[in-house]
C-alpha cells in the first residue's frame, strides 16, 4: 500500500527537527513539514483547517473542544513547554514590585484565552492570592494593533476586560497606560532596554525552579493535533506520528552528550542540561498521556476557574484512544 501524504505545520525545535529534515519518518506516512511560526500556525488552522496535522495552542483548543466544536483530535506531544513567570512585564514607575501589586491594576494581554495567560493567572491565584477579578485585563497586540481572538470566547462573569484596537500593548507599557503585560514574546520596549521596563519577577529562573519544586509542574502550551476526518478515515495516523514524534525527541537529547564539537551558541548548555536534569528527572520533556495526566488536568482545572470555559472537558477524550498508552515489546 502505497504512502498517505500528509503535511505538518510546526515551529523548528531541536526536539522535532529530525521529523523536518527527514531522518526520522513516520511509518506509512509522507511528511511534508513546514515550519512557520505558531501564532501563524494557529490562526490558519483554527479558521481554515489548512493542514493535516498541526501545533495547536492547549487554550484554543480546550475553549473549541468546549463549546463542542471538535475538528481536531489531538496526540500526547508537547512541542512547547515553557514556565511563565518570566513573561510578566511590568513598568517601573506602577509601584509594581510584587505579584500581589497586581491587583487593581491595568495587565495587558494579547488574549485573555492564550495558554501562557491561563498559566500565569493560576500561578497568581494559587501561588499569591491574586485572581483573574482583582485585575482589569487589557486585550490588544503586542506589537501590531487590532489582534483578534483566535476563538470565539465570552467573557468570564466578574472580570473586567476591555479590547485596545488602536494602540500596542508595548506602547502602552512603556508610556504607563497599563501597568505590567503578560506575554510570551518579550515586548520590544523591553528587549531594547527602555527605561523602566523590567521583569515582575527579578530573577524569574529560580522563581520558576521553586515552582516546580513545591508544584512538579512544567507547563505545557502546545500540542499536535490531526483533523479528525484524517483520524477517522486512517485512525492508524496518530500512532504512527505519535512514535514518529518521540523518536525524534530521544534523537534529540542523544546527541547532547556528543561534545566533540559545540553544535549550540550556548556555551555551558552541558552543565544546564545536568542541573536541569538534576531538579526534574532525566525525562523532564515527557510525551505521553498518563506522563502529563497532573499537568493536563491542572492547565483544565486553570480554564473552568478563571471562566475561559464554561463547561468542564473530558481531557483524555481530546488524545486520540490509540496514544493513551505506549506499546511495549
Amino acid at each position: 500500500m502505497a504512502n498517505i501524504e500528509l503535511t505538518l505545520a510546526c515551529e523548528d525545535y531541536d526536539r522535532t527537527r529530525a521529523l523536518k529534515d527527514g531522518l526520522v519518518k513516520p511509518e506509512g506516512i509522507d511528511l511534508n513539514y513546514v515550519a512557520l511560526p505558531v501564532e501563524e500556525i494557529f490562526w490558519r488552522m483554527l479558521h481554515f483547517q489548512e493542514f493535516d496535522a498541526a501545533e495547536m495552542s492547549m487554550g484554543a483548543y480546550h475553549v473549541d473542544a468546549s463549546r463542542g466544536h471538535q475538528p481536531f483530535i489531538a496526540i500526547p506531544v508537547f512541542p512547547s513547554r515553557m514556565f511563565r513567570h518570566r513573561c510578566i512585564f511590568v513598568n517601573a514607575a506602577s509601584g509594581i514590585s510584587k505579584p500581589e501589586d497586581l491587583k487593581g491594576r491595568r495587565v495587558g494581554v494579547p488574549e485573555y484565552t492564550m495558554t501562557a495567560s491561563v498559566w500565569v493567572r493560576g500561578m497568581l491565584q494559587h501561588d499569591f492570592g491574586v485572581e483573574a477579578r482583582d485585575v482589569h485585563w487589557i486585550q490588544g497586540g503586542v506589537e501590531q494593533p487590532g489582534r483578534k481572538d483566535r476563538v470565539p470566547f465570552d467573557a468570564p462573569a466578574g472580570v473586567e476586560i476591555d479590547t485596545e484596537e488602536e494602540r500596542t500593548l508595548d506602547d502602552m507599557l512603556e508610556k504607563g497606560d497599563i501597568d505590567a503585560l503578560v506575554s510570551a514574546r518579550m515586548p520590544s520596549c523591553f528587549v531594547r532596554r527602555a527605561p523602566g521596563i523590567t521583569r515582575l519577577f527579578e530573577d524569574c529562573r529560580a522563581a520558576e525552579m521553586d515552582y516546580f519544586r513545591r508544584t512538579g509542574l512544567f507547563p505545557i502550551m502546545h500540542c499536535i493535533v490531526v483533523r479528525r476526518e484524517i483520524y477517522e478515515a486512517h485512525p492508524w495516523v496518530t500512532q504512527n506520528l505519535y512514535k514518529a514524534f518521540c523518536q525524534a525527541k530521544d534523537l534529540c537529547v542523544s546527541q547532547i552528550y556528543d561534545t566533540n564539537v559545540l553544535r549550540t551558541h550556548q556555551l555551558w548548555y552541558l552543565f544546564e542540561y545536568e542541573e536541569t536534569v538534576d531538579l526534574m528527572g532525566e525525562d523532564y520533556w515527557p510525551y505521553g498521556f498518563e506522563s502529563n495526566r497532573k499537568t493536563l488536568e491542572t492547565f483544565h482545572s486553570y480554564l473552568l476557574e478563571q471562566g475561559v470555559i464554561k463547561n468542564p472537558v473530558d481531557v483524555e477524550s481530546l488524545y486520540a484512544a490509540n496514544t493513551r498508552e505506549a506499546f511495549k515489546i
